[in-house]
């Protein structure tokens, strides 16, 4: 056998071996379980804390405004050793803040995170301002990191006598790394014998998909969708490995995603976002405009010779009331979303029409998909 013809049978074996290999389809929203579920026990904790920020060049909160910001620095001086009880403090260089972040999942001790810093009171800026030791708390009352640091404002604020200007938002601002990481999430993801898998995006054909495809990857029935919601893994007999290293195989495979149909409006930017699913029933559709245009052309009326009268300007009011009609047009039957499309901008309406036409189909039962308004 010669070397071309070898050649030949090989690229003719390969050509068989990827036709016949499973493939996804290139018009389905495939996407990476890693990118459409989260993992049980794997999230951020929200926390939370009250402190003050000094340093400020005068643009800090009037005590006399804000007493919690009173009571806060008298107690900052009293824990150092100054004693101000009954004296008047008199200072703009303090603001009392919230502090909050974000605890990462499965944070270590002694690691940093970023922290973002709010004005409570009737501070103008915090630039340039530095905030002091702050406990952060999480739901459940107990520290778990302690923040502070130079803090770096989103915008700016300045003025004079007679004029200022203030960009971005000055009173808020944010901390790199100013967060100290106190104390740790007490969860052992390695030692899960099993863990359920929480789409984003509820959906009973997703959820089912996930599993299949969990449980032809792995070879056997380690996966099985609770609820729309929900796919709970288990780690099969005899895995070489614990429930870390199945998740990392399982959450690489691709998956086909589902949705349902759903049309989302907002009413107030007359933004109209529809699903690929979307299906129109046979309608005829017929939309009127009525333009009213008033103008008005007031006229100098001068009054006639010695007759002692006085000029006097006349009020004169044009009204044109102009209906368009557009003939009835006809949807057919089960159209898909590009050909709805098609055929409603080819009646020329404006997006807030197209609201209310929508709305219209619909309360006929004509629209087989889900209005959201938000």
């Amino acid at each position: 056998m010669t070397r071309t013809l070898m050649l030949r049978l090989i690229a003719v074996g390969l050509s068989a071996l990827f036709t016949l290999s499973p493939t996804v389809n290139a018009n389905a929203a495939a996407a990476r379980i890693k990118d459409i579920v989260n993992f049980e026990g794997v999230r951020d904790n929200q926390l939370v804390g009250y402190g003050l920020v000094v340093g400020l060049n005068g643009t800090g909160d009037s005590l006399n405004n804000s007493p919690f910001t009173k009571q806060s620095l008298q107690s900052m001086l009293e824990r150092l050793g100054v004693n101000t009880a009954g004296e008047n403090v008199r200072t703009a260089n303090v603001a009392a803040v919230m502090v909050t972040a974000n605890l990462p999942a499965f944070a270590t001790q002694g690691s940093r995170m970023d922290v973002s810093v709010a004005a409570l009171g009737d501070s103008k800026s915090l630039q340039g301002g530095t905030l002091l030791v702050t406990p952060l708390l999480a739901a459940d009352g107990d520290v778990y990191a302690i923040a502070q640091g130079p803090v770096l404002i989103n915008g700016f604020s300045a003025g004079g006598d007679a004029a200022s200007i203030v960009s971005g938002v000055p009173t808020t601002g944010r901390i790199a790394s100013g967060g100290l990481i106190e104390r740790e999430i007490d969860f052992q993801l390695g030692a899960q014998t099993s863990l359920r898998l929480a789409l984003r995006n509820p959906d009973l054909t997703t959820a089912r998909r996930i599993a299949l495809a969990v449980n032809d990857f792995i070879g056997a029935p380690t996966a099985t969708p609770e609820d729309p919601a929900t796919v709970r893994v288990t780690l099969p007999p005899g895995f070489n490995g614990n429930i870390v290293d199945l998740l990392t195989d399982i959450e690489q495979l691709m998956i086909e995603t589902d949705q349902s149909a759903k049309i989302v409006i907002d009413e107030n930017s007359g933004i109209i976002v529809m699903g690929k699913d979307v299906r129109v029933s046979s309608v005829a559709v017929a939309q009127a405009n009525l333009t009213v245009t008033i103008a008005e052309n007031p006229t100098v009326v001068q009054p006639n010779p010695l007759s002692n009268g006085q000029t006097a300007v006349q009020p004169s009011t044009n009204i044109n009331a102009n209906l368009s009609n557009t003939a009835l047009s006809v949807v057919q039957d089960s159209v898909t979303l590009q050909e709805l499309v098609d055929g409603l901008n080819a009646l020329g309406i404006s997006p807030r029409d197209l609201i209310a036409i929508l709305q219209a189909i619909k309360a006929t039962g004509a629209l087989q998909a889900e209005i959201e308004v938000m």
